[in-house]
């Protein structure tokens, strides 16, 4: 694109204006101000001018993968709200230790169970309204838990009922944003999208005991759960209104950054993503390692996300304020390892080959996580142990963008499934966590407890040895009408 030629003409008019005697006169500093003004008017016109023309690509992906970190975010502010509130709520509703037990375990059981027909529902109707349709779930039965007066019947049931519920709105998350990854980021750049996607677990986790904290103390334990609430559904909406589930479809792209996608996708050269049959994925042996191996994961964090503020407070006798300030710690260090971890994995990648840059550093990160669990366990003060005990969180989550970039590639068409299917294995894992951390820690103590989370990281590091990332499952074209349709 050119300047037009008036601006031209008009503009080499008054770079060469006649000079006039600057002795003093006023009318020479008005026609210097005007000369510069002009000059600068120019550069700034040719600078849009050459943005406008420039090849390099529009980074709409990029704002789109950060607003999934957010609402992921959000998401855990939901769900680790009642570890904090949960003395006050045990003391409204007369709930004793064995109860909060369970009613932790209902987010997990409600979560796993439908992470396969999220998946599902996510490949059929697209990430774009599953996921703000989720939101909008997930804020009704936040909000839900603080309406239950203190004397309601069979309140342990119905707390756990409402948080069953929770977890199944939440089980649409991580399916739709791996769904979303599959269609929009190109396969090099995965590790670090998904790096910062899971980045908001920790960033909502360790935002959350002070922002709780605070609401509890001034506002009470109810109103806490109405602010999470209301910025999930915030949240949603925004998605909805800026997200699309094709790159094809969103207007904020230039060509370039379609161009970049569409070579970078495995499927490269395809405008229909290629998906898997229910007897594929279940017969493939990668996908069952990927599966267990994230089981062992998901055991680990699950502590923190339920147990650890109690922890903190009753065994290691801090108080609220200074449990909710220490309390964050291992969930900046998750979202520091996510964030980190994917952009390592992603240079390995380029640099040594995918095993190395999948399975390796997974391998690394879970081992490493298991040799800080067992140490921190054995610390004898607060800070100390937390700080311990934190560089196992994040050295755990360096292995965390393997699991959804592999799940990403192996699915293409059907990740979200796929995904579904590998994170039902965390959240089991997670359900176990709520319920048996409890009991060991009760029959044989809290050192016993972080070992058994330590023995599971090994075990899930040792299986990602046996996982082959340029495995490629058999799949085929599908265009049934059954995608998302977008306007």
């Amino acid at each position: 694109m050119l300047l037009p030629p008036a601006q031209v003409l008009h503009s080499t008019r008054v770079l060469h204006a006649p000079s006039v005697d600057p002795a003093g006169s006023s009318q020479s500093c008005c026609l210097r101000s005007r000369i510069v003004g002009r000059c600068w008017t120019l550069a700034r016109y040719r600078a849009v001018v050459f943005a406008m023309n420039s090849p390099a690509p529009t980074r709409v992906r990029w704002i789109l993968v950060i607003w999934i970190a957010l609402i992921g975010a959000i998401s855990f502010l939901d769900r680790v709200n009642l570890s904090i509130a949960g003395h006050s709520i045990a003391h409204d509703f007369h709930l004793s230790d064995a109860h909060l037990a369970t009613i932790f375990s209902a987010f997990f059981v409600g979560y796993g169970l439908f992470q396969i027909p999220a998946g599902w529902v996510v490949d059929r109707w697209g990430a774009r309204r599953v996921l703000a349709l989720g939101a909008l779930w997930w804020g009704i039965f936040t909000a839900l838990t603080a309406i239950f007066p203190p004397g309601i019947v069979r309140a342990f049931l119905v707390i756990w009922s409402a948080r069953f519920l929770l977890g199944m709105g939440e089980s649409v998350m991580y399916p739709s944003s791996n769904r979303w990854l599959a269609n929009w980021i190109p396969s090099a750049e995965r590790g670090l999208a998904n790096g910062l996607i899971f980045a908001g677990v920790g960033a909502g986790s360790a935002l959350a005991p002070p922002i709780i904290r605070y609401v509890m103390v001034h506002f009470g334990w109810r109103s806490a759960f109405w602010v999470c609430s209301g910025l999930g559904l915030a949240a949603g909406a925004a998605w909805y209104a800026m997200a699309r589930d094709h790159p094809s479809h969103h207007r904020w792209l230039n060509d370039a950054e379609r161009e970049h996608i569409q070579c970078g996708l495995p499927r490269a050269g395809t405008s229909v993503a290629p998906r898997l049959s229910w007897a594929t994925m279940l017969r493939s042996r990668n996908v069952w390692l990927l599966t267990g191996s994230y089981f062992c994961f998901g055991y680990t964090p699950a502590i923190f996300f339920t147990w650890f503020f109690i922890y903190l407070t009753r065994v290691r006798g801090l108080n609220l304020q200074s449990a909710s300030y220490l309390g964050m710690l291992p969930f900046v260090a998750m979202s520091l390892g996510s964030a980190l971890g994917g952009g390592i994995a992603d240079a390995v990648c380029r640099r040594f080959g995918r095993w190395w840059g999948r399975c390796g550093v997974a391998t690394i990160g879970m081992v490493g996580a298991g040799i800080f669990l067992a140490a921190g366990s054995q610390v004898s003060t607060a800070a100390a142990a937390t700080a311990v005990l934190a560089a196992g969180a994040g050295s755990l989550y360096l292995s965390q963008s393997a699991y959804w970039a592999l799940s990403a590639d192996f699915g293409k068409g059907s990740s979200g499934t796929l995904s579904g299917l590998m994170n039902m294995g965390a959240q089991t894992g997670g359900a176990v966590t709520s319920i048996t951390t409890q009991a060991i820690a009760a029959h044989y103590g809290w050192t016993a407890a972080f070992l058994t989370a330590a023995g599971f990281c090994a075990l899930g590091g040792i299986l990602w040895l046996l996982i082959d990332p340029d495995c490629s499952l058999p799949a085929q074209l599908c265009d049934d009408g059954a995608g998302p349709k977008e306007e």
